[in-house]
């Protein structure tokens, strides 16, 4: 992905943002129209199957079979959009569920006693482990804490789309894990919608989570790990916060982001730039094969290689293996 091209997908994202933040209120928002659609999704009649992919249920087992989603079930598309949005949301709390009853993540208040609040999830020894920690950050749009791309978890599967295999790799690898909820900013009461303080648009929440959790660590090293959007947000900590970025963060990963240092408002000092091209690396959505150059930027931007696909969505599961092993590379240059 050249510089023009990120340009436009930046601002395409920042269109998604400003209208998300106008009609999406995240979790207790109030009924609407998607509220005539089941509650469940046994209710919808699908569930995941053993290898994660979200499949029809058998009529004769009531398990998941092989059949696969589909978005058309009518003529009216407006329905068809509601429906998936409607699943979407039900996907959300599915992987909220995950996270904790099986990921055995626990779930913190952004911010601490507020009402209303949002939350992120985090490894016990988040604030504990003297070691090194990771941040995951996801995009923008409908998206929550855990997933990476809520079409890929509904289309193709539970690892491509969210990121458990990203936590569940990093803590064996000795990580604690924060995993930020960027995109809950509001609640619904009644007809009001209520920004949350702390967390009323993704670089607040990022920057009340690096403020009042981060920054409470006892993490000696931190890798921070980000895709589309929410490198945007990556990039912007790193400026505003960057007195405990230079001294512990040792490594910036990022998928498809959209981020370009040179609009960042933050990102102006020649120190923050340069910082953040030594521990920075971008794998953005390409035809070319995995790790391949793509921007040779000399030191104007994070260097940019390719995830070895072309997909946006699919850039963060496509890189795993190369984007863990940057990160360990830089974690023992470091040391």
């Amino acid at each position: 992905m050249n510089l023009a091209n990120r340009s436009l997908l930046l601002s395409r994202l920042l269109l998604v943002l400003r209208v998300s933040s106008a009609t999406m209120s995240g979790s207790c928002s109030a009924p609407s129209s998607t509220s005539k659609f089941p509650t469940s999704l046994q209710g919808f009649g699908y569930a995941f199957n053993e290898d994660g992919k979200l499949c029809q249920l058998d009529p004769a087992t009531g398990k998941a079979g092989c059949k696969p989603f589909v978005f058309n079930v009518s003529e009216d598309h407006s329905f068809n959009q509601q429906r998936y949005e409607a699943l979407g949301d039900l996907i959300t709390e599915y992987v909220y569920d995950l996270l904790s009853n099986e990921v055995g993540l626990q779930k913190w208040p952004v911010p601490k006693g507020g009402d209303p609040s949002s939350f992120i999830f985090a490894t016990e020894d988040a604030l504990t482990n003297p070691d090194k920690l990771m941040v995951l950050i996801h995009g923008s749009g409908v998206v929550r804490a855990g997933q990476w791309a809520r079409s890929l978890i509904i289309n193709d599967n539970i690892k491509s789309g969210t990121q458990i295999p990203y936590i569940e790799r990093a803590r064996a690898l000795g990580y604690a894990v924060l995993v930020l909820n960027t995109n809950d900013n509001v609640r619904v009461v009644g007809d009001e919608r209520i920004p949350i303080k702390g967390s009323s648009s993704p670089i607040e929440h990022a920057t009340w989570v690096w403020e009042n959790y981060v920054k409470q660590a006892k993490a000696k090293k931190i890798a921070v790990v980000a895709h589309s959007f929410g490198g945007f947000c990556a990039v912007e900590l790193a400026g505003s916060q960057f007195e405990d970025f230079s001294s512990r963060v040792f490594a910036i990963a990022l998928t498809d982001s959209v981020h370009t240092l040179h609009r960042l408002r933050n990102v102006k000092s020649k120190n923050v730039k340069e910082y953040l091209c030594k521990v920075g690396r971008n794998w953005v959505s390409s035809s070319e094969p995995l790790d391949e150059l793509i921007d040779d930027i000399k030191n104007e931007d994070i260097i940019a290689v390719s995830a070895g696909h072309k997909k946006h969505e699919m850039t963060s599961w496509s890189c795993i293996d190369s984007l863990f092993k940057y990160v360990e590379e830089r974690y023992h240059s470091d040391n």
